[in-house]
């Protein structure tokens, strides 16, 4: 079944300079519980392209329907993680966790025991009474996922969430993601800058090119899952990275000849 569908999605930002085109005819779709990474060269629309899909900006043309219904407007349906976690700092981690539930005017007393259950989910039961400087960078990135899980989403969005981390951490949360991912039999998708990242987490990695941004390539990931780093030194996992890198190299060739 298809969940999010993207159809010839166009956005035109205008400037004092005139019209500038931020997306292109834009299209494609996600599968319900599929994971899919989205990679491109910087400006190229993806930040936007969540915007989009979250509802916060309208596009200039064409669709996005989550579950057969188009996006409209902000929807409590699609969760998105930020690139930083943006917890409340003089908030408890149980209460970081219930802000979306207070942002809708709902009780927070209904709530309550299923943040609690989410923070077990992602290892966190234990820090619920911590506030976020007692907690390291990638505890923080979990209890936005929780957060950003709370209202029981059909889509989870996540813009960039590990850029901020060292590489163990980094490496540390993709495992955590994965287990999350597969407890919450949620549909993600997720932006990256790293090509290893979006192959070791996804079961397809669409690249969009240069702005204005539009799907330029779709790579089916077939590797075995649960995912485990030592796949990470195969053959597949080096020939998927490498077909992302010179999709990237031919792009960039493209461009410095069409200046």
């Amino acid at each position: 079944m298809t969940q999010l569908e993207v159809e010839g999605l166009s956005l035109v930002y205008p400037t004092s300079r005139g019209p500038l085109p931020a997306l292109d005819a834009l299209s494609f779709g996600l599968r319900q519980g599929e994971f899919v990474s989205l990679l491109g060269p910087s400006g190229c629309g993806k930040s936007t392209l969540l915007k989009l899909a979250t509802g916060l900006l309208p596009a200039t043309s064409g669709t996005i329907r989550l579950a057969g219904t188009s996006v409209t407007g902000p929807r409590p349906d699609v969760g998105i993680v930020f690139q930083r976690p943006t917890l409340l700092p003089w908030k408890r981690v149980i209460d970081n966790v219930l802000v979306p539930v207070r942002a809708r005017g709902a009780a927070v007393a209904d709530y309550r025991d299923k943040a609690h259950a989410l923070l077990e989910m992602v290892g966190l039961q234990r820090f619920a009474d911590h506030y976020p400087h007692e907690l390291s960078g990638g505890m923080q990135q979990r209890v936005g996922i929780a957060r950003a899980l709370l209202n029981d989403p059909q889509l989870l969005l996540m813009d960039e969430p590990f850029a901020a981390l060292d590489a163990m951490t980094r490496e540390t949360m993709m495992d955590e993601l994965l287990r999350i991912w597969a407890g919450s039999g949620k549909t993600v998708l997720f932006i990256t800058h790293s090509i290893p990242e979006a192959v070791y987490l996804s079961d397809r990695v669409l690249v969009m090119g240069p702005r204005p941004g539009r799907i330029v390539d779709a790579l089916t990931v077939d590797l075995a899952r649960p995912r485990t780093m030592d796949m990470m030194a195969t053959a597949g996992f080096g020939a998927y990275c490498n077909h992302l890198r010179s999709r990237f190299r031919s792009m960039s060739t493209e461009t410095a000849h069409a200046l």
